[in-house]
């Protein structure tokens, strides 16, 4: 069965449950996107690695990855296998230089662990047919998908009135929080006086 590589595409609000997030995930040569639906804790571990932000404390995810380095274990891929009532399933393919492994686990947990380890996410091509969004052809060429809004546009325009000096403060007390969410649309606004500026 033919795989595809997917890489992150973001973490936008979902539309359709409350509270919750799509993880969206597009073909590495290609413009198809799957949204997969998760959870705070899990948008908040995909988010911070995504930011390059460094929690005060591990997170699981990152515990999992000294945990694993410590014992030699690497997280050579993460494939999602099956679809099954809109519920997309993962496996970790592990190797401890002796023997390959595949673990179970939920698609968010694969996501977050494979940002850390680095490495490749496929899934098979009858699912991603199955499962991708159909993006008009003015989304495309924005990057944005009608599905929903990207998580931090709308914190990044909140934060537009504040000086340099007060978004610096504000991303340090975020980080101390552990409000990571906050301190990414922070540092979106951030970045984006810096581009201004050059």
């Amino acid at each position: 069965m033919k795989r595809v590589k997917l890489r992150v595409l973001g973490i936008s609000y979902s539309q359709t449950q409350s509270g919750a997030y799509a993880l969206l995930l597009i073909e590495e040569n290609g413009e198809r996107r799957i949204p997969i639906i998760i959870g705070g804790f899990e948008a908040q571990a995909i988010v911070i690695k995504l930011e390059n932000l460094e929690p005060p404390r591990p997170l699981t995810h990152d515990l999992f990855k000294k945990f694993a380095d410590e014992f030699n274990i690497a997280v050579i891929e993460v494939m999602i296998y099956k679809l099954e009532e809109g519920v997309f399933f993962s496996k970790l393919i592990c190797n401890n230089g002796e023997k390959e492994y595949a673990i179970d686990s939920r698609t968010s947990d694969a996501v977050a662990i494979a940002l850390r380890f680095g490495c490749p996410i496929y899934i098979n091509e009858d699912i991603l047919e199955k499962a991708q969004l159909t993006i008009n052809p003015s989304d495309a060429e924005s990057g944005t998908s009608n599905e929903s809004e990207n998580l931090f546009e709308a914190g990044s325009r909140k934060y537009g009135s504040y000086t340099d000096d007060e978004l610096y403060k504000m991303i340090d007390e975020a980080v101390k929080t552990e409000d990571y969410e906050r301190a990414a649309a922070i540092r979106d606004e951030i970045e984006k006086r810096k581009k201004k500026k050059t």
